[in-house]
């Protein structure tokens, strides 16, 4: 071992030295370029913020314009004039055979008129959870899975009109 000449003591080694110059230097390099950004920072300044409110502002422009260029969508109503149709007579017989009650027509009624569940039980004066158990009912007897495809098939056994 390599000893300190004056004093007796064993010297660092040179692995150790060279290990404690270069952290001194990766840290002067690092307090330098942090100094040289910071001073890039302070000259650019005006440009930095103007490009930050210059990107804010094309972002709010990119999504303004594709919100206030959206399709809009057009409501087309077509109304059908029928002349010279005959009455309509309920078929008394299938409505027996079916047991289908006079409150779940009147719930088949809405709906063939397009009311949602909410809108019948506001008009029938009951609970949207009554509604639902009259129209599950319902589509039970008619053998229907879908709301139009009940209207469709009490129509074709001239249960609504």
């Amino acid at each position: 071992m390599p000893n300190d000449r004056m004093s007796g003591r064993p010297g660092p080694t040179l692995r150790s030295q060279i290990l404690l110059y270069g952290l001194l230097g990766g840290g002067l390099i690092a307090l330098l370029r942090l100094i040289e950004y910071r001073w890039l920072v302070l000259d650019h300044s005006i440009e930095i913020y103007g490009g930050l409110i210059a990107a804010l502002f094309a972002g709010l422009g990119v999504w303004l314009g594709l919100r206030l260029t959206r399709p809009r969508e057009t409501v087309v109503v077509r109304e059908v004039v029928v002349e010279g149709g005959a009455a309509f007579v309920r078929n008394d017989a299938e409505v027996e055979a079916m047991g289908l009650t006079p409150r779940e027509l009147e719930m088949l009624e809405l709906v063939a008129v397009g009311l949602s569940n909410r809108e019948i039980a506001a008009r029938a004066f009951v609970s949207e959870n009554t509604v639902k158990t009259h129209l599950s009912r319902v589509f039970d007897k008619l053998g229907a899975s879908r709301r139009t495809q009940a209207v469709q098939r009490a129509r074709q056994l001239r249960l609504i009109a």
